[in-house]
């Protein structure tokens, strides 16, 4: 589908670049795709990664993976500072994400979810929280699961701070740093497990 062409978000909405023109949703996604990992060739890949692993918990579509595994191609040596720098604001962005969610309360989290398309995705969270707490922390912050709904809800579910803030560093550290290790110990021949 051309710029030109209508194309239409998932909740049938027109989506329209600075231009005028209408962009399909997916394009969108594309072009902020390609602008994080431009970052990864600047010498402010490090902070850019800080801010991405910062805020990709609290409202950000794009995963710090992809910067991360940017920065970990051209410095493969650099790739455990990296992992561990992902992994650290990662939490942090998680527990602001939590607090938010403690704050606001559910209903307003959920109408907030509403708002963006994914409050059934936030009320299935809740949902996994009510039944497995442990689990659902731990799998959001290991796989591609989103992490930052699982964030918000979490707050929102009153699950301990505490038991959050452990399984997210544990977890977390485990998908960042596993990714970093990849790079540090192959290289370029990480490549193409990726």
């Amino acid at each position: 589908m051309s710029d030109d062409e209508i194309a239409s978000s998932e909740s049938g909405e027109e989506l329209r670049a600075a231009d005028g023109k209408s962009v399909a949703w997916w394009q969108l996604h594309r072009r902020l795709y390609n602008w994080v990992v431009h970052w990864a060739d600047t010498r402010y890949g490090i902070l850019a990664l800080i801010i991405l692993a910062l805020t990709e918990p609290i409202c950000v579509p794009i995963p710090a993976d992809v910067l991360v595994i940017g920065l970990c191609l051209g410095k493969p040596k650099r790739s455990l500072r990296y992992g561990l720098t992902c992994a650290l604001f990662s939490v942090l962005g998680g527990t602001i994400a939590f607090s938010l969610g403690l704050a606001i309360g559910p209903e307003r989290v959920v109408d907030l979810f509403d708002t963006i398309g994914i409050g059934a995705k936030a009320q299935l969270a809740l949902d996994i929280y009510t039944k497995y707490d442990f689990w659902a922390i731990a799998i959001s912050a290991l796989t591609p699961v989103p992490y930052m709904i699982f964030s918000w809800v979490g707050g929102m579910a009153e699950v301990s701070l505490l038991k959050f803030v452990v399984i997210s560093v544990i977890f977390r550290t485990m998908r960042f740093g596993g990714e970093a290790l990849l790079f540090y110990f192959l290289g370029e021949r990480a490549r193409r497990l990726i």
